[in-house]
């Protein structure tokens, strides 16, 4: 492959394939040919990918940087960004900062002063949202659910009223206990998507009724492969929102703009502002 371009000095965060080795970037293949050092979360993972891509180390070594080296890498790292050199920095797979080492290592770099960049790409998060079937208008993500029932359940009630879709990421063998606990935390009704191995041979997305995945999950054994949960809204909430795009829809039927805001804003009691940000989406 061509060379590539030479990079100024800072810490990059590069996102790289969470199934299909394809879906990475033509820049983060840049950044990982010229970058003057390598850290990875699983360096056997990184090695694999390069060789994949055709792209030498030429000499360079992967530094492992994970949550149990971490302290002890950083100095290090910093250092060699603080003495004037590129540093790419990949997770185990999808984008860094999400739910990955990576937090600390950027923080180190911010706190001293030093250039921070993103090669963004492929994400979990976001390619769960994208097939969950759930709205994406405003969502929030929850990282991992506590293992123990008793901490996943204060966990899971801290978030019951958060207006938004929700996503968490989670263990397959923990799948049909935690779909329990969101059942017993946000009701039986709330709608969900369960996405597995998303861009992969085997990807799987299940879609229904939290009560009725849960059920389902506890009667097979546990799935293989990377988890996505993503929550609808709360019913209560999806109901509103159906309500207010059915007024609108019918108001800009037959008034302008200004005035179908104004007629829906008063008859459902709801922000001026909020009705009229929905009212342009409605009208793209």
């Amino acid at each position: 492959m061509p060379s590539a371009p030479s990079l100024a000095p800072g810490l990059y965060l590069v996102a790289t394939p969470i199934g299909a080795a394809r879906d990475i970037t033509l820049r983060a293949l840049d950044i990982l040919a010229s970058a003057d050092m390598l850290a990875a979360e699983d360096t056997r993972n990184t090695r694999h990918l390069m060789e994949i891509h055709g792209i030498a180390l030429n000499g360079r070594k992967i530094l492992p940087y994970h949550d149990h080296n971490g302290a002890q890498q950083r100095p290090r790292l910093l250092a060699a960004v603080a003495e004037g050199r590129s540093l790419a920095y990949v997770s185990d797979a999808g984008t860094p900062m999400v739910a990955d080492p990576g937090y600390a290592l950027a923080q180190g770099m911010i706190a001293q002063g030093l250039p921070v960049y993103a090669a963004p790409g492929a994400s979990a998060l976001l390619a769960a949202l994208a097939v969950a079937g759930q709205p994406t208008d405003r969502f929030m993500f929850a990282g991992f659910p506590p293992p123990k029932a008793a901490a996943r359940a204060r966990f899971l009630a801290d978030l019951a009223a958060v207006p938004a879709t929700l996503v968490f990421y989670e263990s397959p063998r923990r799948l049909a206990d935690c779909l329990a606990g969101m059942a017993t935390a946000y009701g039986d009704a709330r709608p969900a998507s369960v996405c597995r191995e998303l861009t992969k041979k085997f990807e799987q997305v299940r879609r229904g009724a939290l009560g009725t995945l849960a059920a389902e999950y506890a009667a097979e054994p546990a799935p293989r492969g990377e988890v996505v949960i993503v929550l609808g809204p709360p019913v209560a909430i999806q109901r509103s929102a159906e309500t207010l795009d059915s007024a609108l829809t019918s108001a800009l039927a037959n008034h302008s703009l200004k005035d179908a805001v104004a007629a829906v804003a008063e008859a459902l009691d709801l922000p001026r502002k909020q009705v009229y940000a929905r009212a342009l989406d409605l009208a793209k």
